[in-house]
């Protein structure tokens, strides 16, 4: 069977598991909608978590991502990892004990403001629809290489089938199948890295992999990361592993995106809201564990992945006859994700990097392209596309359930219509649901960048909004409404505005970054002056309602406090 019919088959195979699961969970309250009833288990909201975390951005993007950057890469390893750390210390257990159904509702409870409320729910439905348009964009490329669709209708086809399983089942369809996209993901990971490594190294298991010589080849009883760093000297490029070299990032752009997505981690609104699905306190903090375990199952793989399929693309292409081009580099040529301009003339395929290059690759196919370059099996192949599907849509469900429940909970409910009923405020977060679906594909189609550097948009965005204002409220009680209000625009304003300078309109070049701190890492200095601004102004509006010190008493679970919900 060819790669498309084995696509196909996981595809609808794994398409109609999905669904199903959404029509058995269907819901019929807001409690089931929303937190899923309460109801979910450690295990099972640690790998739905994990999930729900790991999108298109760290199945189909990182790995290409560190392909290409090398020892750089490992900022999205330790930004993204690191960041379950802070969740799990900081914000997770807290948010069980406080019981309720959103962050803007956290936000505003805790504050005593339906201003905070509002400026949260901005903040929430902003955050969300910069994250789902990478989760959309890698289901465009998925379909456009794998059934030879255009993106757009890619785009489509996976914005319909997440709207079936979000509006039927809430959070509690949502949560099962993201449990089964978990599985999905993670052996469409695993098959192919093991295959893989076992080729070039002799070993099926990647992480010992990444660190053992190749087997064949030129540079055979060469370990596989000295024969990159040959590689590169050969082709004139700067070392693969080295840290801070001419061409790489600089130390401060290193720290600032590491910190903005681990900060930006303990700030994302449909993580945080996964930990109102539990019973206890004790259940949240283990769900975090839980989903660290399962999340570090890819992501101890994702490094060795990204040079394996160096080492196969370069050696593979360059210095290749474009006539005698692999199949695969055709394939993929054919959807304008590969480009190749013969500059010289010499009807050679050179590759090389930067301005003038005659193959020029989107990094985010490294990892669907692999198991082609390294000739694996057609199941493999249509098996990884079915994966990175799995990777996408999971985001994207929780994305929808955020903007859904702050506009239908947050937004109608607290502000618009307060009388309205349960049955009509379900039918409410469902055409919620439906609309936010329409803007996502939207964007989906037309995102600003890569899906790994688009997500880290979001995460810069989440620590420059929600960090400070989640710490703040469960480990202070001397903020203001006003302060946190103020904070969260400053941060979001101040990091929205620096990444739609830069990177998405494009109006100044690298040369006028801030103290050499990308796009990607902007949030953490959004994060800091959302500490200043909600410090300064809150030490200047008086004190807070004497009720805060009794809600941070019930959060961190002091004698004499009661849990909500």
């Amino acid at each position: 069977m060819s790669i498309a019919g084995w696509t196909l088959v996981f595809v609808v195979g794994s398409f109609a598991l999905y669904s199903a699961i959404a029509v058995a969970s269907r819901v019929g309250t807001t409690s089931g909608f929303y937190v899923a009833g309460r109801g979910v288990s450690a295990v099972a909201n640690g790998m739905a978590t994990g999930a729900d975390w790991m999108s298109a951005a760290s199945f189909i993007s990182m790995a290409g991502l560190i392909s290409f950057m090398g020892y750089d890469g490992a900022i999205y390893l330790m930004g993204w990892t690191g960041g379950y750390v802070l969740l799990a210390l900081l914000v997770a257990p807290y948010l069980r004990r406080y019981g309720r159904y959103t962050i803007p509702e956290f936000v505003g409870d805790r504050f005593a403001s339906q201003a905070a409320r509002l400026t949260a729910v901005v903040c929430a439905v902003f955050i969300s629809f910069t994250y789902v348009a990478g989760q959309m964009r890698g289901v465009g490329v998925v379909f456009s290489r794998f059934l030879t669709i255009p993106v757009e209708y890619g785009v489509a086809i996976g914005g319909i089938i997440v709207l079936l399983y979000a509006t039927l089942g809430g959070m509690r369809g949502i949560t099962y199948t993201q449990v089964a996209q978990y599985c999905v993901l993670i052996v469409a990971f695993l098959i192919p890295a093991g295959a893989i490594s076992w080729m070039m190294t002799g070993t099926p298991i990647p992480q010992i992999g990444f660190g053992s010589p190749l087997i064949e080849g030129e540079r055979a009883g060469v370990a596989l990361l000295r024969a990159i760093d040959q590689i590169h000297a050969d082709l004139g490029l700067p070392e693969y592993t080295g840290a801070f070299l001419a061409g790489k990032k600089t130390l401060p752009d290193v720290f600032a995106i590491t910190m903005a997505l681990m900060t930006g981690t303990a700030g994302l609104p449909h993580v945080l809201i996964r930990f109102y699905t539990v019973k206890t306190a004790r259940l949240a903090r283990w769900s975090v564990m839980w989903a660290l375990f399962f999340i570090a199952i890819l992501y101890t793989t994702a490094p060795a992945v990204a040079a394996f399929a160096r080492v196969n693309m370069i050696q593979t292409l360059h210095n290749t006859p474009f006539a005698e081009a692999p199949d695969w580099f055709r394939n993929w040529a054919a959807t304008g994700l590969i480009r190749f301009t013969d500059q010289n003339g010499d009807g050679l395929i050179q590759y090389s990097e930067g301005p003038g290059a005659e193959l020029v690759i989107d990094r985010d196919i490294m990892v669907l392209a692999n198991p082609e370059i390294a000739e694996l099996p057609a199941w493999v192949v249509g098996l990884v596309a079915a994966g990175g599907l799995a990777a996408a849509l999971s985001t994207a469900a929780g994305l929808l359930l955020v903007i859904s429940a702050s506009v239908s909970h947050d937004l109608l409910k607290s502000f618009l219509r307060p009388g309205m009923s349960e049955r009509k405020e379900l039918v409410a977060a469902r055409l919620s649901a439906a609309g936010a679906c329409v803007v996502a594909i939207i964007v989906g189609i037309y995102p600003p960048d890569y899906v790994a550097a688009v997500v880290a948009f979001a995460f810069g965005l989440a620590a420059a909004s929600f960090f400070p204002a989640l710490v703040l409220g469960v480990f202070t009680t001397w903020v203001t409404a006003r302060g946190a209000v103020a904070g969260m625009i400053a941060g979001t304003g101040f990091t929205a505005v620096y990444i739609g300078w830069f990177k998405v309109f494009e109006w100044s070049g690298p040369e006028s970054w801030w103290f050499g701190i990308s796009p990607e890492g902007i949030g953490t200095l959004g994060m800091l002056i959302n500490f200043g601004v909600t410090w300064f102004v809150s030490r200047r509006t008086g004190p807070p309602p004497p009720d805060s010190a009794k809600m941070v008493a019930m959060l961190r679970g002091e004698p004499g406090s009661e849990t909500r919900g």
